[in-house]
């Protein structure tokens, strides 16, 4: 596989199951924009997290409800929070750090719930079969201009998925990169 794809970068967010949603707002959950991956969009809310005495403030919800609470952060954000979280595939809190959600019409604390996302690549099925790739097969992307260079991402295969990369801030730093650059994605170092 080798290809040209395109980049979208994640600022810090927050996924909510309903229940929990439903202890922060007396409000519906209400779309700002829709997102690339089909049915995903970013919320008008947002909500603050506290880590121990750290806070962030206005963390933007993604929707729709999930079936899980999960705080995504980048290495940056941990920092400020004074906290270790793991780097993993979203929906894998298992074990990770606690935090206080808070919203306008109360707080929810979690044992677990804080990752930093790991870098994917999101396929939907056909693209998947087309590309003969697999979902969390490690991929190369390679990222050309002034901070050129090769960074590692997984493959994320699900029915809603739009062929992109998805990274944090502190990776789209790192490497200059913008919302809808494009980069080269393969499977091999090659």
């Amino acid at each position: 596989m080798q290809e040209i794809i395109k980049v979208g970068i994640s600022n810090h967010h927050v996924h909510l199951t309903k229940e929990t949603y439903e202890k922060l707002f007396s409000e519906e959950l209400t779309l700002r924009n829709k997102l690339h991956q089909i049915g995903e969009f970013a919320s008008n809310q947002t909500v603050d997290i506290k880590c121990g005495e750290y806070e962030l403030k206005n963390l933007r919800i993604i929707g729709p409800f999930r079936s899980y609470n999960q705080v995504e952060i980048s290495a940056s954000d941990a920092r400020r929070l004074k906290v270790k979280p793991p780097v993993r595939k979203s929906g894998n809190v298992k074990g990770s750090v606690p935090v206080t959600i808070i919203g306008p019409k109360g707080s929810v604390s979690l044992e677990e719930g804080v990752i930093i996302a790991n870098r994917h690549v999101h396929f939907n099925p056909e693209d998947a079969k087309k590309y003969n790739v697999v979902d969390d097969e490690k991929l190369y992307i390679k990222v050309k201009g002034e901070k050129s260079g090769i960074m590692e991402a997984v493959a994320k295969v699900s029915d809603n998925g739009y062929l992109e990369l998805h990274i944090d801030t502190d990776d789209a730093f790192a490497f200059m990169l913008n919302n809808d650059d494009e980069v080269e994605v393969s499977d091999t170092l090659k």
